[in-house]
């Protein structure tokens, strides 16, 4: 029983800071360290709960993802496929290159900590650059290429991919709602990279008390996700992203402190 109050937490903090700019990565390595969940399965769990959030955007904005998949897609909209492409090609290639150095040496509390305050400042300097630009519209390539390159810190744990990414694209133009928007549908990719090659390297052999709490964070995840992006699209643009920085900031202060 025990071991379902951890994945209902856990797929709860999944689902609620994938989306939120407070970094899912650090929030599940901290909440892992709490409960004390680790070893092989922890890591085959934390990837069913990634996939979870990732069904909540290809549900969300399935039009979008269909338009994508065409052998002839729609050039002229935004974002389109080769927008995506451009975005997520510099974070596939620097995991790729750098994935063993990440996992050892950045999956810890005072790396996640010092990561949130990173995070936090780059959030606070592109809401003042909405602030004096009140810029919305929809980036070129180019600008497609400059939000990759902001997501690439995302692979740094505690820094959290959304939050970057909405920075990456408020400094390439766009508002709030669009940025948060863009945000959310690159997360596809990405994630679905990312879990693609952790899956690979796993060797976990599951029992079925295991495979059912790979469901219930699947299902956890995807829910509460979907609750979040819906919340998060209405909340940004009036919040900013001033609020989230300041929790990440107390956050990582809690950490250095009592980590």
């Amino acid at each position: 029983m025990l071991d379902i109050y951890k994945t209902l937490i856990l797929g709860i903090v999944q689902g609620l800071t994938e989306f939120l700019p407070i970094s899912s990565t650090g929030h599940l390595i901290i909440s892992g360290n709490i409960l004390d969940f680790g070893g092989e399965f922890a890591k085959t769990f934390d990837i069913a709960i990634q996939l979870g959030s990732i069904m909540a955007v290809a549900i969300i904005y399935r039009p979008k993802f269909r338009e994508y998949v065409k052998i002839r897609p729609n050039l002229e909209v935004f974002p389109n496929v080769i927008h995506i492409i451009i975005t997520m090609m510099p974070a596939i290639i620097v995991g790729a290159l750098f994935h063993g150095v990440i996992k050892e040496y950045l999956f810890n509390p005072k790396s996640v900590a010092i990561s949130l305050i990173v995070g936090s400042i780059i959030m606070l300097i592109a809401d003042r650059y909405q602030y004096k630009k009140k810029t919305d519209v929809d980036v070129t390539y180019r600008g497609s290429l400059i939000i990759g390159l902001f997501q690439c810190l995302s692979l740094w744990p505690g820094m959290s991919r959304s939050g970057i990414t909405i920075s990456g694209g408020i400094f390439s133009g766009m508002g709030y709602r669009k940025a948060s928007m863009y945000s959310f549908i690159c997360a596809v990719p990405i994630m679905v990279a990312a879990c693609g090659y952790e899956l690979l390297k796993t060797k976990a052999i599951l029992s079925s008390h295991e495979i059912t709490m790979l469901i219930i964070g699947f299902v956890v995840s995807f829910l509460v996700g979907w609750v979040a992006i819906i919340s998060l699209l209405k909340l940004i643009p009036r919040t900013k992203l001033w609020p989230f920085s300041i929790y990440r900031i107390v956050l990582a202060t809690i950490i250095l402190i009592y980590g």
